[in-house]
Protein backbone atom coordinates (compact mmCIF):
# COMPACT_ATOMS: atom_id res chain seq x y z
CA UNK A 1 0.00 0.00 0.00
CA UNK A 2 2.97 2.61 0.76
CA UNK A 3 4.45 2.03 -2.61
CA UNK A 4 0.93 2.60 -4.37
CA UNK A 5 0.61 5.54 -2.26
CA UNK A 6 4.50 6.85 -3.73
CA UNK A 7 3.76 5.93 -7.00
CA UNK A 8 0.64 7.61 -6.90
CA UNK A 9 1.88 10.71 -5.78
CA UNK A 10 5.43 10.43 -8.07
CA UNK A 11 3.22 10.30 -10.72
CA UNK A 12 1.13 13.29 -9.96
CA UNK A 13 4.37 15.39 -9.85
CA UNK A 14 5.31 14.17 -12.96
CA UNK A 15 2.06 15.18 -14.86
CA UNK A 16 1.56 18.31 -12.91
CA UNK A 17 5.04 19.19 -13.59
CA UNK A 18 4.71 18.49 -17.79
CA UNK A 19 2.10 21.13 -17.89
CA UNK A 20 3.63 24.10 -19.24
CA UNK A 21 1.67 26.89 -20.64
CA UNK A 22 2.43 27.77 -24.13
CA UNK A 23 4.25 31.49 -24.28
CA UNK A 24 2.63 33.85 -26.47
CA UNK A 25 4.42 34.66 -29.54
CA UNK A 26 2.83 36.33 -32.84
CA UNK A 27 2.92 34.68 -36.37
CA UNK A 28 1.85 34.98 -39.21
CA UNK A 29 -1.38 33.29 -41.16
CA UNK A 30 -0.63 32.36 -44.73
CA UNK A 31 -2.62 35.46 -45.75
CA UNK A 32 0.30 37.46 -43.46
CA UNK A 33 -2.51 38.34 -40.79
CA UNK A 34 -0.56 38.72 -37.72
CA UNK A 35 -2.16 35.95 -34.89
CA UNK A 36 -1.02 35.14 -31.42
CA UNK A 37 -0.26 31.34 -31.47
CA UNK A 38 -2.55 31.53 -27.92
CA UNK A 39 -5.76 32.23 -29.60
CA UNK A 40 -5.75 28.61 -31.22
CA UNK A 41 -4.36 27.10 -28.15
CA UNK A 42 -7.18 28.59 -25.74
CA UNK A 43 -10.29 27.58 -27.27
CA UNK A 44 -11.85 24.66 -24.98
CA UNK A 45 -10.38 22.03 -27.66
CA UNK A 46 -7.15 19.71 -27.71
CA UNK A 47 -4.88 21.14 -29.94
CA UNK A 48 -2.12 19.38 -31.75
CA UNK A 49 0.22 22.01 -32.91
CA UNK A 50 2.50 20.22 -35.56
CA UNK A 51 6.16 22.25 -36.69
CA UNK A 52 6.72 21.01 -39.95
CA UNK A 53 8.34 22.72 -43.44
CA UNK A 54 7.89 22.47 -47.20
CA UNK A 55 11.93 20.59 -47.29
CA UNK A 56 10.89 18.12 -44.45
CA UNK A 57 9.37 15.12 -45.95
CA UNK A 58 8.97 13.17 -42.36
CA UNK A 59 7.01 16.55 -41.41
CA UNK A 60 5.11 15.88 -44.76
CA UNK A 61 4.48 12.15 -44.76
CA UNK A 62 3.17 12.95 -40.95
CA UNK A 63 0.91 15.94 -42.17
CA UNK A 64 -0.50 13.26 -44.55
CA UNK A 65 -0.93 10.58 -42.07
CA UNK A 66 -3.32 12.61 -39.87
CA UNK A 67 -5.24 13.93 -42.60
CA UNK A 68 -6.50 10.46 -42.96
CA UNK A 69 -8.04 10.43 -39.59
CA UNK A 70 -8.27 14.26 -39.12
CA UNK A 71 -11.75 14.05 -39.43
CA UNK A 72 -12.43 11.21 -37.22
CA UNK A 73 -10.19 12.78 -34.32
CA UNK A 74 -12.00 16.03 -34.85
CA UNK A 75 -15.38 14.51 -34.21
CA UNK A 76 -14.59 11.70 -31.37
CA UNK A 77 -11.59 13.94 -29.04
CA UNK A 78 -12.89 17.55 -30.27
CA UNK A 79 -9.56 18.50 -31.46
CA UNK A 80 -7.74 20.66 -33.51
CA UNK A 81 -4.81 20.69 -35.58
CA UNK A 82 -2.25 23.88 -36.27
CA UNK A 83 0.24 23.19 -38.43
CA UNK A 84 3.02 25.95 -38.17
CA UNK A 85 5.60 25.90 -41.20
CA UNK A 86 9.24 27.13 -40.18
CA UNK A 87 9.82 27.62 -43.86
CA UNK A 88 12.38 31.27 -43.85
CA UNK A 89 10.96 34.02 -46.03
CA UNK A 90 12.23 32.47 -49.73
CA UNK A 91 10.86 29.26 -48.89
CA UNK A 92 7.25 30.56 -48.05
CA UNK A 93 5.74 30.51 -51.82
CA UNK A 94 6.29 27.18 -51.63
CA UNK A 95 3.76 26.31 -48.38
CA UNK A 96 0.64 27.59 -50.12
CA UNK A 97 0.72 25.34 -53.25
CA UNK A 98 1.99 22.61 -51.03
CA UNK A 99 -0.92 22.49 -48.63
CA UNK A 100 -3.33 22.89 -51.74
CA UNK A 101 -2.35 19.93 -53.61
CA UNK A 102 -1.99 17.88 -50.41
CA UNK A 103 -5.78 18.99 -48.90
CA UNK A 104 -4.56 19.70 -45.73
CA UNK A 105 -7.70 21.20 -44.09
CA UNK A 106 -5.52 22.48 -41.29
CA UNK A 107 -5.19 25.26 -39.59
CA UNK A 108 -1.85 26.98 -41.47
CA UNK A 109 0.41 29.16 -39.82
CA UNK A 110 3.75 30.46 -40.25
CA UNK A 111 6.54 31.14 -38.30
CA UNK A 112 9.31 32.71 -40.43
CA UNK A 113 11.38 34.17 -38.30
CA UNK A 114 11.37 31.34 -36.11
CA UNK A 115 10.33 33.24 -32.98
CA UNK A 116 7.98 30.37 -31.54
CA UNK A 117 10.48 27.91 -32.56
CA UNK A 118 12.54 29.64 -30.05
CA UNK A 119 10.09 30.29 -27.34
CA UNK A 120 9.21 26.41 -27.58
CA UNK A 121 12.85 25.32 -27.45
CA UNK A 122 13.49 22.72 -30.08
CA UNK A 123 15.68 23.10 -33.35
CA UNK A 124 14.52 20.56 -35.63
CA UNK A 125 11.36 19.64 -37.36
CA UNK A 126 9.14 17.94 -37.39
CA UNK A 127 8.09 18.83 -33.73
CA UNK A 128 4.93 17.89 -32.34
CA UNK A 129 3.27 19.32 -29.09
CA UNK A 130 -0.14 18.10 -27.72
CA UNK A 131 -1.91 21.31 -25.75
CA UNK A 132 -5.12 20.22 -23.52
CA UNK A 133 -8.38 21.95 -23.56
CA UNK A 134 -6.89 25.35 -21.78
CA UNK A 135 -3.93 25.85 -23.76
CA UNK A 136 -1.00 23.98 -21.65
CA UNK A 137 1.65 21.70 -23.01
CA UNK A 138 0.74 18.20 -21.90
CA UNK A 139 3.21 16.13 -24.18
CA UNK A 140 5.68 17.01 -26.61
Amino acid sequence: MKYLILSAVFLLSIQLSGQKALPSVAIKTLDGATVNIQEYAKNGKITVISFWATWCSPCKRELDAIAEVYEDWQEEYDMELVAVTTDNARQLSKVRPLVESKRWEYIILSDVKQELQRAMNFQTVPMTFLLDENGNIVYT
